[in-house]
């Protein structure tokens, strides 16, 4: 029996990627930070607890495994919970498998990352991917623009707040695009890349472009909103944003992540890593896209 490791199993991204290697003859264990919550695979996923400060005794935790899927990683920073620490957390944990004698790591990043990059989310997984480049393990880093999915965040929440609002706010011109990959189409790409031997770097996009607005628009269709969409200055939207936050008690969207946006840092000239087009996605989900808030605090910061 082939034995993986993922970080966040039962979560977004590790979940599809947990169910793709479970259809063949897989033993995965799961490191995350929340090793009592529900495990939906039952005995062929094993919880284990991250041990950032202790990287040889969370090396035992990656005994006997071939390939580490990193899906770890932070939106932003909350409390102790800052984009240093997760660099930090992340290398420590590369530290781990070397030492385990892992084979591979598939590492997932994003799309333009950049040591210089003034947003932290950017520059650290810069710092992420030249690390794992000299660690001397093999790999494979993804860099996904947008992910989508039933569990999704960003898309889910535009189609909220156009259900539930009169107005949906777009900082700026909207112009600034983005080009988002359905999630199984990523974890197909991941487990596909685990049994590769060649060290790789790709950028992994859907097969549609949108500009923002043109998001927002589709997505108002298919969940039949007939909200006004009104442009603001990207502060003035944040602002709004944090009215919002306050009102779902959540971080709804942060300042960094609407520049990241406005630098057209979620777009690439890389060809399609994924077929499932959002368009087609969206209107076949649209009974149940955006019914419910999904709050990030909710998910990844409380017990």
């Amino acid at each position: 029996m082939n034995r993986y490791a993922i970080t966040g199993a039962a979560g977004y991204t590790g979940k599809y990627i947990a169910r793709r290697l479970l259809q063949g003859n897989a033993e995965i264990v799961n490191l995350t930070g929340h090793p009592r919550r529900p495990n939906p695979f039952g005995e062929r996923v094993r919880p284990a607890p991250y041990d950032f400060g202790n990287p040889v005794r969370m090396a035992g935790h990656l005994s006997g495994v071939d390939t580490l899927f990193n899906t770890y990683w932070v939106r932003f920073s909350h409390g102790r919970t800052t984009f240093e620490r997760a660099v930090q957390n992340t290398l420590a944990l590369f530290e781990a498998a070397r030492i385990a004698g892992v084979r591979r790591v598939v590492h997932v990043s994003i799309t333009n990352p950049s040591p210089d990059s003034p947003l932290p989310y950017f520059s650290g997984k810069a710092r992420l991917e030249e690390a794992l480049r000299s660690s001397g393990l093999s790999y494979a880093i993804l860099r996904p623009a947008v992910l989508f999915g039933r569990e999704d965040i960003l898309i889910n929440n535009i189609a909220y707040f156009l259900r539930r609002f009169p107005l949906f706010v777009i900082p700026g011109r909207g112009t600034y695009r983005l080009q988002p990959i359905y999630v199984d189409d990523f974890a197909a790409l991941a487990v596909e890349q685990s049994h590769r031997e060649e060290d790789v770097v790709m950028d992994a996009v859907g097969p549609e472009t949108f500009t923002f607005e043109e998001l927002v628009r589709l997505l108002a269709r298919a969940v039949e909103s007939r909200a006004r969409l009104l442009h603001l200055p990207p502060g003035t939207a944040w602002g709004m944003a944090r009215l919002l936050g306050l009102l779902v008690g959540d971080v709804v969207l942060t300042r960094q992540e609407i520049r990241g946006l406005m630098d057209n840092l979620l777009v690439t000239d890389s060809p399609p890593a994924g077929e499932t087009a959002l368009s087609d996605w969206a209107l076949q989900h649209a009974d149940t896209l955006g019914k419910k808030y999904a709050s990030e605090l909710a998910r990844h910061y409380r017990p």
